[in-house]
């Protein structure tokens, strides 16, 4: 007799819809104990300025000093030694001359913020931008600075932003998950799939991975025709027999996480290729994206599949540029050459993110979406060099760096804290990523005090105890 797991099995070839092979796969994982969690406080605690959010997040660590924050002073110092006698906290502890932008600068927009020319596009609509010039990590290494970036904690095991807001805002669509994630068509981000994980919040609130290139999703459909009555008679087979063995195990978590995501896959089937048909928009807006040039096509694709799904109720979606796993130069992480390494990469994402905000904010859509740009750390003013020599890279630096917010709720055209005069270190309105993730959530109309899942004892949140609502970047 076929048993409820070979049904599965045998089944694998029709429900692909959220990739089945894949979740079989982790079946194992799911098991893991959770602790029925409720905030007992659910949202929305005041008044909501966004609906939704785009996160964009760039692996290996953007250079402030060659995008969005401008140091004339590095002009004048150029090939001079650091001066002080404290030795900067460097990654590979290779400390060269300073070296000013391989990008010049200018004043953007009516609001006249400093933008460099390695971002034309973004520079164009600068007016949108909400610029933090001070953001620090705790942590200069790549894997524990990503995952503090979407969890806020350096380890692994903690709900990224992602989940948080699923589990505590849910999605405004049954057909589509309310977390989906767009890695990069070249590689992963620097500890793969735990950047968005659930953690230990309940296994729904996982993010969905799904392509920018390609066939969004495996086995998102059947191998073979089956033909719409055989089609639903199975479905409902696999229903009858998934409440059977729920009701044998009523306090399973994760099986019951598991069988709405075999629902899911099911409604996905429908809903996944009518939004990755980026064919549907019109001609303009395809080449708003980039997607007919080699350089953007593949990030503009991802850009587009993100508005498309905010749009159609998906609550979180997270792009990522630039990937880790295989090759560590597919990134921003320009150790060797920062002109060849961030000219390469901005080539590929500058035109699609300022066509994304273009095209919000004609939809209206930026009335009420977030859109956030950030990197798990900066690069250091002064070059990686062990010769005393002017070189052509730039270390990991996590205590200044610059990230940036567009859309609802935000005062726009403005810039906010500021580093020293040669942009190594924040000095002024200094942020870290629980100001950061409680600034979000608040503009989401979540007080990050209060949404929380009770853990090991213990009442956790995405911001610990740490976090202060920016409040000054606020409309």
């Amino acid at each position: 007799m076929l048993d409820r797991r070979g049904f599965l099995s045998w089944m694998s070839c029709g429900l692909g819809g959220a990739a089945l092979a894949e979740l079989l796969a982790r079946d194992q994982h799911l098991h893991a104990a959770v602790v029925p969690g409720d905030s007992g406080d659910p949202p929305p605690h005041h008044p909501v300025r966004a609906r939704r959010a785009i996160h964009i997040c760039l692996c290996g660590g953007l250079s402030q000093v060659d995008s969005f924050d401008y140091k004339p002073a590095l002009e004048r110092l150029h090939g001079r030694s650091l001066v002080g006698s404290e030795r900067p906290d460097v990654f590979f502890g290779q400390v060269g001359l300073l070296r000013q932008s391989d990008w010049r600068f200018g004043q953007r927009g009516r609001s006249g913020i400093w933008v460099s020319e390695l971002f034309p596009h973004i520079g164009a609509v600068a007016d949108q931008l909400t610029i933090i010039n001070s953001m620090v990590a705790d942590t200069s290494n790549h894997t524990p600075a990503t995952f503090q970036e979407n969890s806020g904690f350096r380890l692994n095991g903690f709900p990224v932003l992602g989940s948080w807001l699923s589990y505590g805002l849910g999605c405004e669509t049954d057909n589509l998950p309310a977390f989906v994630v767009i890695p990069d068509a070249r590689g992963l981000p620097a500890g793969g799939t735990i950047n968005w994980s659930n953690g230990f919040l309940p296994a729904r609130h996982q993010g969905v991975a799904i392509r920018g290139r390609g066939a969004p999703l495996d086995d998102l459909m059947p191998a073979r025709d089956l033909g719409p009555n055989a089609d639903q008679a199975t479905r409902e087979l696999l229903s009858r027999m998934n409440r059977r063995h729920l009701a044998e195990r009523s306090s399973d978590d994760a099986l019951s996480a598991r069988i709405r995501s075999y629902e899911m896959a099911a409604r996905m089937q429908l809903a996944i290729p009518e939004v990755a048909n980026l064919e549907r928009e019109t001609l303009a807006t395809q080449d708003l994206y980039g997607l007919h040039r080699p350089q953007t096509a593949d990030f503009g694709r991802a850009c587009l599949l993100a508005r498309r799904l905010i749009e159609r109720g998906v609550r979180f979606v997270q792009l990522f540029s630039g990937g880790s796993f295989g090759n560590p130069r597919i990134n921003w992480d320009g150790h060797e050459n920062v002109r060849q390494n961030h000219g390469q990469e901005a080539a590929r994402i500058d035109q699609p993110v300022a066509g994304l905000l273009r095209d919000l904010r004609r939809r209206g859509m930026l009335d009420d979406t977030l859109v956030l740009f950030t990197t798990e750390f900066g690069r250091t003013p002064f070059t990686q060099s062990a010769a005393n020599v002017v070189g052509l890279g730039r270390d990991h630096n996590q205590s200044g760096f610059s990230v940036w917010l567009a859309g609802a709720g935000l005062r726009p055209g403005m810039t906010y804290g500021s580093t020293d005069e040669i942009g190594h270190r924040a000095v002024e309105n200094i942020v870290t990523w629980p100001d950061f993730h409680a600034t979000v959530l608040h503009l989401l109309g979540v007080d990050h005090e209060r949404l929380t899942f009770y853990h090991n004892g213990i009442r956790r949140r995405l911001t610990n105890v740490h976090g202060e609502v920016i409040r000054d970047i606020l409309t």
